[in-house]
């Protein structure tokens, strides 16, 4: 057996270097431009650690179950009790989403963040465990409610659902590492993988505080730097700019914050603008003339909820999540115990899945924004309706077979559409609820995305242990069962295909959001209350 020489790995870090450079160069030129690429990745990076956190305690089941005398049910409560305190916490944070400065809400946060995975790591019994989890549970509900708000106001409508599709993927790199990379980590010490998890909380809250913060309603949003096919961007006086983060030509102005949105003439969406073209008028009842800052949270609560597409997808999602947490926690033991493999095996059935489900976001999201550029009203609508068929049907032979090999190509596949559904989704709220409430809209939505996460893994738990008898038919029955609430959220997603294209037309009837809120923050204050 050789051993390698300085030299040889000399070139290996040399290589894996430039191809890390590559493929940095390729993701700003896809996000069109490095500001852009900043604020992508690290809004990914926020819903990675959040991710990662909850798929290091599936990755760590049996670990903690050993040394703090648990079973699956007091498992599962150690998610849930995370994801209840986060589902009621997500209402005051959508408030702030809508009245203060993001970008610092949010840094703050994160950084309690770190404090409480530094707690969870030195808690010395499963009640001391319990309490951390709580604080932990506060201090994520800010990512929903201001990550919303955020990617509104900082990417043009026409590409909302692609962009999505990159942020969301970050939650689901996260869930990779924790199941990946934290637990391996955690088959030696559990402590040790929380604590890794600590280190980039406190990095990542410093990298989200320098963020920028936008303009309310998209007023001021990133345009891009460089078109789709990569070219350089020739500035209107015939000169080429020398790269990508060239800040001005000609006397032009940066592309980046203050710069108009890319809505038509009228200033609406282009889902709005083709609402109006085909003569589609909007529920008078609900056109909001009044300044949405000035709304209770109880007002806001119950106005984002008479919106019936909106009621549809906050639905659609919560089961898409709640199926997913399912796998977070229960995924690794089912798939040791499922298709007889060992925990390094099944950690890389759980890695290969979630690259197919990154695939999902990614298409997922682009798909619905191609649909509406031809003018394919229902396009993101449609797309998750598609996708979410699509998953209830393949994770059935992968549910019913125990050879790994027969299931994978199904489970990857299956993980492709059940994540495909959501970047439409998300991309889609924001054309039916009015700007200077997405903040509080969101809230809603993650509040009812957070109960049922936090419902999942101690239904499956019950369900595993107490329904099915526990043991591997346990948890097969168990996830067969649980893709009933994804087959419900399909059949609500065909439903809404009516009901969207007359609340695009009642929110496209409200004032611009610069009516109540300047387009350009005064300085010093930057888009702040």
């Amino acid at each position: 057996m050789k051993i390698a020489t300085p030299r040889a790995i000399s070139r290996l870090i040399s290589a894996t270097g430039r191809a890390a450079g590559a493929g940095q160069a390729r993701l700003t030129v896809a996000l069109g431009g490095s500001t852009r690429t900043r604020v992508v990745v690290t809004l990914a990076c926020v819903l990675s650690l959040s991710s990662a956190d909850v798929a290091t305690v599936g990755a760590s089941a049996t670990e903690l179950r050993q040394a703090l005398h648990i079973g699956n049910t007091e498992l599962g409560l150690l998610v849930t009790i995370t994801s209840l305190v986060a589902a009621f916490a997500n209402l005051p944070f959508g408030v702030l989403a809508d009245r203060v400065r993001r970008t610092w809400t949010l840094a703050a946060a994160i950084t309690c963040w770190g404090a409480a995975m530094v707690w969870s790591a030195t808690a010395g019994s499963f009640e001391q465990l319990l309490l951390a989890r709580l604080l932990l549970g506060v201090v994520t509900a800010a990512a929903g409610p201001v990550i919303a708000s955020l990617t509104g106001d900082y990417f043009l409508e026409s590409e909302r659902g692609r962009i999505y599709g990159y942020i969301l993927a970050g939650e689901l790199v996260g869930a990779g590492l924790g199941f990946g990379v934290t637990g391996d980590i955690a088959a030696l010490s559990w402590r040790a993988a929380f604590l890794i998890l600590a280190i980039p909380a406190f990095v990542l809250a410093w990298m989200v505080a320098r963020l920028p913060e936008p303009a309310r309603g998209g007023a001021g949003a990133l345009a891009p730097e460089t078109p789709a096919d990569g070219r350089l961007r020739v500035v209107p006086d015939g000169s080429a700019p020398t790269g990508p983060d060239t800040a001005s030509h000609a006397g032009q102005p940066a592309p980046g914050l203050g710069q108009p949105p890319g809505t038509g003439a009228t200033g609406r969406t282009t889902a709005q603008e083709l609402a109006a073209e085909r003569g589609l008028v909007g529920d008078p009842d609900l056109v909001l003339t009044a300044d949405p800052r000035r709304m209770s949270l109880l007002e806001a609560t119950r106005y984002v909820l008479r919106i019936r597409t909106n009621v549809v997808l906050i639905i659609a999602s919560a089961c898409g999540y709640y199926f997913l947490a399912g796998i977070e926690v229960f995924g690794n033991e089912f798939a040791r115990s499922q298709y007889r493999v060992n925990l390094a095996v099944a950690n890389l059935v759980l890695l290969v899945i979630g690259v197919g489900a990154i695939g999902g976001v990614l298409v997922g999201g682009a798909a619905g924004d191609a649909l509406l550029r031809r003018r394919h009203l229902n396009g993101r609508i449609m797309i998750s309706a598609i996708t979410a068929t699509a998953a209830v049907l393949l994770f059935i032979p992968a549910l019913l077979t125990r050879s790994l090999l027969t299931s994978l190509p199904y489970l990857i596949v299956a993980a492709f559409c059940l994540s495909a559904q959501n970047p439409p989704l998300d991309a889609a709220r924001l054309d039916i609820v009015p700007p200077l409430l997405w903040g509080r809209a969101e809230a809603v939505r993650s509040l009812l995305r957070s109960a049922a996460q936090a419902l999942a893994p101690l239904m499956f738990g019950l369900f595993a242990q107490h329904v099915f008898g526990g043991g591997r038919a346990g948890l097969q029955w168990t996830f067969a069962v649980m893709l009933l609430p994804l087959a419900v959220s399909a059949i609500m997603l065909y439903r809404s295909l009516r009901s969207y294209p007359a609340d695009v037309a009642t929110a496209a009837a409200a004032p611009p959001p610069q009516t109540f809120w300047p387009a350009v923050p005064e300085p010093g204050r930057a888009g702040a209350a």
